[in-house]
């Protein structure tokens, strides 16, 4: 029986004439995701899920909750009180201060003092789906926290291990940073070129529906260009779709034992698994998926792929089954197929898509329900 993953490791490389993946002069080049915002109505209810996904909470205020992980550096989620619940947009780390005063005289914007909650200044860009995107510098600076110490293993011939047995404790997964968002938006090429012109961003991997890569590609997994610095396999995410949506957001944990007993914590705590546990393939992160309170797609991980700035971008055929190189099968509530107000809103938003001016026209629908039925 063929193996299901040849070819779909993206290890092919670009064809003449396809997207290079990068811009030729972006205005800026961004270090990082600084954080993610949210609005939610029950700030109580999302402390209570924040704290058993293994966030620790830097402020709690009537009105707004920051969340960080272990690392140094600003809270990577904030949540504001709010009627509904809303992905607010991603806020991005400038490298430089100066970039902000640069990015801000090549898009006609301005600087702007954050809250004195957070500190720093930040320039406001919208992209081309109308979220809200951050470039910050000065962000208050919170200090490390302790850590869970790694665990000693036993390979083989290699046993440091002695006399002493191996408990990892069942309880949260002490999250250690934000690692990227994932969107997705009806306007796939000209969204994708927005973040890499005006954010320096650089792709490591590009998916193409089966039948359809001389339409271009319909999904990117973005990094930061740092040089020779190493960055992770992606820190956006973006993928056609019928409508301009937050999809899911993914923060690092120290390694598969930490995943997974603090998977099993949240499941003692009733809270639902969307999908895992795994290993991806663009990016080879070990992966898990939950689901929080308020519906949001959110994932520990761990073990994913460093690029520098010398890789180009791999492609690839977008498939359900090349989502993972091991694991469960995608689920319908990862792909987003279970029946529910989601997947109806969806529905609704196809059907809207294909009367309107975008890329998703008919093909690219069929395109999409074969990646889900593969």
């Amino acid at each position: 029986m063929p193996d299901p993953h040849t070819g779909l490791h993206s290890e092919l490389g670009g064809l003449p004439g396809e997207h290079p993946g990068r811009a030729a002069s972006p205005v800026v080049k961004v270090d990082g995701l600084a954080w993610l915002e949210f609005q939610k109505p029950d700030l109580d209810r999302a402390e209570l899920f924040a704290r058993a996904f293994g966030f620790d909470v830097a402020l709690k205020t009537a009105t707004e909750l920051h969340l960080r992980g272990s690392e140094p550096g600003s809270a990577c989620v904030l949540i504001r009180k709010g009627g509904r619940s809303r992905f607010l947009g991603p806020a991005f780390r400038a490298a430089d201060p100066a970039d902000l005063a640069r990015l801000a005289g090549a898009t006609g914007t301005s600087v702007a003092v954050l809250p004195e909650t957070l500190g720093g200044a930040t320039v406001d860009l919208t992209d081309p789906g109308g979220l809200r995107v951050r470039v910050v510098s000065g962000a208050r600076e919170l200090a490390a926290l302790p850590a869970p110490a790694p665990l000693i293993h036993n390979f083989g011939d290699e046993s440091p291990r002695v006399n002493a047995t191996q408990r990892p404790p069942r309880v949260p997964a002490a999250v250690r940073r934000v690692g990227h968002v994932v969107l997705q938006t009806t306007r796939f090429r000209r969204t994708l070129d927005w973040y890499l012109e005006h954010l320096g961003l650089i792709v490591s991997d590009f998916l193409f529906y089966d039948g359809q890569r001389d339409r271009g590609p319909t999904m990117a997994f973005i990094r930061c260009d740092r040089g020779r610095t190493p960055s992770d396999h992606h820190t956006l995410a973006m993928t056609l779709g019928p409508s301009n949506r937050y999809v899911h957001s993914a923060y690092e944990v120290g390694d598969l034992d930490v995943l997974a007993a603090g998977g099993q914590y949240l499941l003692e705590q009733g809270y639902d698994r969307s999908w895992g546990i795994g290993r991806h393939i663009q990016g080879s992160q070990i992966f898990d998926y939950w689901r929080d309170p308020d519906g949001f797609l959110v994932e520990h991980y761990t073990d994913g792929d460093l690029f520098d700035s010398t890789l180009e971008p791999g492609w690839g055929a977008m498939t359900a089954s090349g989502l993972a190189q091991w694991g469960p099968p995608a689920t319908k509530d990862f792909l987003g197929l279970k029946p529910g107000r989601a997947s109806l809103a969806e529905l609704r938003a196809i059907a809207r898509a294909l009367r309107e001016d975008n890329e998703f026209d008919l093909p690219r629908l069929r395109g999409l329900l074969k990646v889900a039925s593969s």
